[in-house]
């Protein structure tokens, strides 16, 4: 069984999205560990705050099935492909990290944004501190503590409501 890092995201009625993914996810995967929920300010465009957290998990599906099942929560949220890049999100799941594979196909892992955003390197150096980015061969709690805190990618931990 692989290991995935996932990251999710929304700010379009963002409590009950999360909530949605993370329920949905559970059909598709086991052992589903979640970090906090963290809220940040949009980045890239004038926008709702999102919230934001890193979930693994365990899966025998392929890193293609995996990203099918994704865009299918995804649609079923009400997700309408096609959007621009830096755009509201009803929902975004995307696969961080597929066991320690590097590739460009079928996605490119691990996913660009582990390195750029704070929204994604936050949560996921809480819930794998230890494991090595398979490129940088530094810990995720490593590329946190040296990570650029700029003012522009400022987030913040929130109370979530899980019912």
């Amino acid at each position: 069984m692989a290991t995935v890092y996932i990251s999710i995201g929304s700010n379009q009625d963002a409590e009950r999205q999360i909530r949605y993914g993370l329920k949905q996810l559970g059909y598709y995967f086991s052992d589903l560990n979640i970090s906090r929920v963290y809220e940040s300010e949009a980045v890239g465009f004038e926008g709702d705050n999102f919230l934001n957290l890193v979930a693994s998990a365990r899966t025998q599906m392929t890193i293609s099935q995996v990203d099918r099942a994704f865009k299918q929560i995804e649609k079923d949220a009400g997700r309408v492909r096609g959007e621009a890049k830096f755009s509201n999100r009803i929902l975004d799941i995307d696969l961080l990290l597929y066991d320690e594979i590097v590739c460009e196909k079928p996605i490119r892992l691990p996913r660009g944004e582990v390195l750029y955003h704070a929204f994604v390197l936050q949560p996921l150096a809480e819930i794998a501190p230890n494991v090595k980015h398979p490129v940088e061969d530094e810990t995720y709690q490593q590329l946190w503590q040296t990570f650029s805190k700029k003012e522009e990618q400022r987030l913040w931990p929130i109370d979530f409501d899980w019912s």
